[in-house]
């Protein structure tokens, strides 16, 4: 996801400084979609507001830290959040699971080791879940509808990431990642 995008988007909520926002992304766990980092937010802003995209309305100036420029997202602004919207929502990119290559081959290694490792990553996809829909829930009145849509579309990626791990394991426990002719029924 464009962190331009994700910028011009908290900005059409309100005006904000850029360390604001990222406190915005990390509280609706934005970051866990886009690399956050702060000096590629910064260097985004500074391209917004080159671009006339956005637009400083403040500073607020302190004698004990740098002064804090207060942005808004423009007209202009606008019509590229719109144009980065329908590109976004116009890619199908692939998808490309960290799991894939190992797990074509992983029938070659110890599958006790595998079979640990799976419960390891079983239980931390467990807390995924119950932090997703945690995240969820805390912001249905906060809000609006189309991001809690992303919100629970996040809780509903880790619960079906869940039970595949799940019936991952169960085939490691049973040694039958080897098996061939005998399809997968969940």
């Amino acid at each position: 996801m464009s962190m331009k995008l994700l910028i011009l988007g908290l900005l059409l909520e309100r005006d904000m400084h850029p360390y604001e926002i990222t406190l915005v992304m990390k509280e609706r766990t934005m970051d866990q979609f886009i690399k956050l980092q702060m000096g590629s937010l910064y260097y985004a802003v500074d391209k917004l507001a080159e671009g006339s995209h956005i637009e400083a309305v403040e500073v607020i100036r302190s004698t004990d830290r740098p002064d804090k420029t207060i942005y808004r997202i423009t007209d202009k602004g606008k019509e590229l959040m719109e144009q980065l919207i329908l590109q976004q929502i116009k890619k199908s990119d692939q998808l490309h699971h960290p799991l894939y290559m190992a797990l074509a081959l992983s029938r070659y290694i110890d599958q006790e080791k595998l079979e640990r490792l799976l419960e390891e990553r079983i239980r931390e996809t467990e807390h995924q879940v119950n932090f997703a829909y945690q995240v969820y829930e805390e912001h249905i009145s906060i809000v609006p509808r189309s991001a809690l849509h992303l919100m629970y579309g996040r809780y509903e990626h880790c619960l079906t990431e869940l039970k595949w791990l799940k019936r991952l394991h169960e085939d490691v426990v049973a040694r039958r990642l080897s098996d061939k002719g005998s399809p997968i029924i969940p």
